[in-house]
């Protein structure tokens, strides 16, 4: 399993109009194969930062089968007009749990 955080920095005074295209794309994720969970939470010390956090059975669930679907590019329709900033994408994969 892989989980891919996105670093989502959004136009002051847009977190709200973001918060409602995020929760309508939500169904573009659950479509995608692969896919096996998404939320986003929102940064306490910076509101207009929110940390988007799927996990994918493969890297190339993401990678390859999200990033070229129709659903990605509804995604970024919905939410797209609300970035200040690119998205910072990186992936990570479980090695250990403490408790």
């Amino acid at each position: 399993m892989i989980t891919e955080y996105a670093t989502l920095t959004i136009k002051p005074g847009s977190e709200t109009d973001f918060e409602a295209a995020a929760a309508q794309a939500a169904p573009f994720f659950q479509k995608a194969p692969g896919a096996l969970s998404m939320r986003i939470e929102r940064t306490i010390e910076t509101p207009n930062e929110y940390t988007l956090i799927v996990q994918w059975e493969t890297l190339e669930h993401h990678t390859v089968g999200f990033r070229e679907s129709t659903e990605f590019q509804q995604w970024r329709e919905l939410a797209g007009p609300h970035f200040a900033a690119p998205p910072q994408v990186k992936h990570t994969q479980h090695t250990y749990l403490g408790f």
